[in-house]
């Protein structure tokens, strides 16, 4: 699996480091739904993405998290709190729940029309998944 996802990000030019260890990602997607609704979704999993494939950090601790945070721009206290209360713990159990009854397994899996793509998709891929369920460009 570690051989296929280097080799997609070769070919889609992602940053992907020497990464030696897979790490819980629990506590980043419970942030991650915060950093959505505080408006930094997209620069907190770009951040955490970063973080996780390029440099090897382990998500799954909290200073990590919190470093990611303030690095961009949120506030760390908060996302502390967030944490420890564990504020978004259904919210993340709904997700996997909704998964796990469309039979998803892996992530990323995109879904459209009854279409799937599994995996790490060049925009030619995608751009063709939704042209075939004739959605459109915008």
């Amino acid at each position: 699996m570690l051989a296929r996802l280097r080799q997609v990000a070769r070919e889609l030019n992602l940053p992907f480091g020497e990464r030696k260890m897979t790490f819980n990602s629990r506590l980043a997607q419970e942030l991650a739904k915060w950093a959505e609704d505080q408006g930094r979704g997209d620069a907190f999993h770009h951040a955490v993405f970063l973080a996780y494939f390029q440099r090897g950090e382990n998500i799954a601790r909290q200073p990590v998290l919190l470093r990611i945070c303030s690095a961009i721009g949120l506030d760390p206290e908060a996302a502390e709190a967030v944490l420890d209360q564990r504020s978004y713990r259904q919210a993340v159990d709904q997700d996997w729940h909704r998964s796990r009854q469309m039979g998803i397994t892996a992530v990323p899996t995109f879904v459209l029309n009854g279409q799937r793509l599994v995996g790490a998709q060049s925009y030619a891929a995608l751009e063709g998944m939704v042209l075939s369920a004739k959605v459109g460009k915008r």
